[in-house]
């Protein structure tokens, strides 16, 4: 078999393939035997049937042919895209332009190819990371999530601040929406954690029980979100004080020196891991916004999306949940979440291509021991 490529216009090649006797002649005896087993042949068990005699009752040597084409069609183009390590990315027009009846077979191949993007000015690029430096502040905040475990609620009145635990009947609904509101009774809400939304934790400072709270926060892109809470009471976490004692009959440490290093460590170790981490997405983010959206084709960021929206499908049915209830949960219609994919996947896609071009500029190369290992 021979294969050689041309390029077209629109980021497209042209692949022409020349399929000799020889090969045309096993692809024969491929069909014949597949042929073989399907077709009743009065006097022959099913794949005994003589080559000669089932053509001559599948309707001669051109049905043959025909077939033989049809099943080894696929496996002629896959090894000439191998031949002509073109990078295909979409499913080929395949044109017959001789041979269907006999002789030489040659076939057309139009395929859309992966573009070669070129990135410029990446060796200047910068990012910005967390900070892995451990603040005193964090060390103390982390010390103080031990302590919790064993703090006392008390009742207080006096205006909300940071960190207190507030009881609230709380009713959420949007504007305009026909769907039931989402009521729920003494709802006890930690001020600071963000968990309803980040407006409430700013205007719900120096309120006091028994007044009312009604905030309208972004629940999703072009969606809001209206919150009326009741605050019924309010309570004040008190932390027991933070002793030796205290420190080893509570944790695995015997001081609270030794607590406070440990700490100290573990959250330095895991601030370094998501700098890392940062640094990384960031780079790659930066790297992307190299390469022009419109070097970009259409079936690439099809093809993602659509590989996105099926692992989302599948890891809502391990959480016994369906496409509706997310798109209720986030507060989305179907059209915004695609939409939300798309981009998701636009960058994805451009990521790709830029650290392609990025190995093709350096000349970067694998070798075996890398690739083994």
């Amino acid at each position: 078999m021979r294969a050689t490529s041309s390029t077209l216009d629109n980021n497209r090649i042209k692949l022409v393939v020349e399929v000799d006797d020889d090969e045309m002649s096993k692809a024969l005896d491929t069909a014949a035997a597949s042929l073989a087993q399907q077709v009743n042949v009065k006097g022959f068990r099913k794949g005994k049937v003589p080559k000669q005699v089932l053509i001559a009752n599948i309707g001669g040597v051109a049905v043959l042919r025909s077939e033989a084409i049809r099943e080894s069609l696929p496996d002629f183009y896959a090894r000439a895209i191998s031949e002509t390590k073109v990078d295909p990315i979409g499913q080929p027009d395949v044109t017959i332009t001789a041979g269907e009846d006999e002789g030489v077979l040659v076939f057309e191949a139009d395929v859309e190819v992966r573009p070669e993007a070129t990135i410029s000015g990446y060796d200047a690029l910068r990012v910005t990371i967390p900070s892995p430096v451990v603040g005193d502040d964090e060390i103390e905040a982390q010390i103080n999530r031990f302590r919790e475990t064993d703090a006392v609620l008390e009742d207080v009145d006096r205006p909300i601040v940071n960190g207190d635990l507030v009881n609230m009947d709380i009713r959420a609904e949007q504007p305009g929406s026909d769907g039931e509101p989402l009521e729920m009774a003494d709802f006890m809400y930690t001020v600071g954690s963000g968990s309803i939304a980040p407006e409430v934790d700013e205007l719900i400072l120096g309120l006091r029980s028994g007044e009312e709270l009604v905030v309208t926060a972004n629940a999703g892109v072009g969606q809001n979100m209206v919150y009326t809470m009741q605050l019924k009471q309010v309570k004040e976490r008190i932390l027991p004080e933070l002793t030796d004692e205290w420190v080893e009959e509570n944790t695995d440490w015997p001081t609270v020196d030794e607590m406070r290093d440990a700490v100290l460590a573990q959250m330095s170790k895991m601030k370094v891991v998501e700098a890392q981490m940062s640094q990384r997405d960031a780079m790659l983010v930066a790297l992307g916004d190299l390469v022009a959206d419109d070097v970009v084709p259409d079936v690439l960021i099809e093809a993602e999306a659509n590989d996105r929206m099926h692992d989302l499908g599948h890891r809502l049915a391990q959480q016994r949940m369906n496409l509706e209830q997310f798109l209720q949960a986030t507060g989305q219609t179907p059209d915004q979440l695609l939409a939300a994919v798309r981009a998701d996947a636009q960058r994805a896609v451009k990521i790709d291509l830029a650290l392609r071009a990025l190995v093709k500029a350096e000349v970067l190369e694998a070798t075996v021991e890398e690739v083994e290992e």
